[in-house]
């Protein structure tokens, strides 16, 4: 066993059935990010079709965008001191870290699920218009994934408290660490391409 074993690499790479289960993460956010690219498509064909509803000046607020990408893209920083941590074996300190970075993440989803709420108060629901619809089904896709990303994460938190710092639980974490920041770099063509591009066209 330890003949397959390259102590050599950093820990979530040392074995060979870890290599082979990180490159299939990489084909599979290939995948998404086909999914998102469509999803983008989508929203650049409808996003001037209001239908008499409300439109993006009427709709969007700065703030609270703000406060979303600023806690966003502080877990992907936190995530990353969490991977540089699990790379010194320092359990503890990866286990501190994954918590913030997961805190950070249900903050975002809390704000978005607000703001999504004040949207349908405003009478601007994924029914309205082509515009709401498109916009409806992005953001909701992204939401779907953090939230889902801080369930996966949870799990292997859980993992780690279990059986320490292994090849095994270091790969679940470094393909959670990757998963993790493809959210923020989705999130950034969000705010760049949906919110921003909109508010001072």
């Amino acid at each position: 066993m330890s003949a397959n074993v390259n102590t050599a690499l950093p820990l979530e790479y040392q074995t060979e059935q870890n290599r082979m289960n990180i490159l299939g993460f990489w084909i599979f956010l290939g995948a998404e990010i086909i999914l998102f690219g469509t999803l983008f498509a989508t929203f650049s064909v409808l996003n001037a079709r209001y239908a008499g509803g409300p439109t993006p000046h009427e709709l969007f607020e700065i703030k609270g965008v703000m406060i979303e990408t600023i806690l966003l893209l502080t877990s992907s920083f936190t995530m990353g001191l969490a991977i540089y941590e699990m790379r010194r074996s320092n359990r503890n300190g990866l286990i501190l870290w994954f918590v913030i970075t997961l805190l950070l993440g249900a903050g975002f989803v809390f704000f978005e699920v607000t703001e999504f709420i004040h949207y349908v108060h405003e009478g601007a629901t994924w029914t309205t218009s082509a515009f709401l619809s498109s916009f409806f089904v992005l953001l909701g896709t992204h939401g779907l994934h953090v939230s889902m990303g801080i369930g996966w994460a949870t799990m292997v938190i859980i993992q780690l408290l279990k059986r320490g710092l292994t090849p095994v639980t270091a790969r679940k974490t470094f393909i959670i660490g990757l998963y993790w920041h493809f959210l923020d770099v989705v999130w950034i063509f969000i705010f760049t391409f949906v919110y921003l591009a909109r508010m001072v066209a």
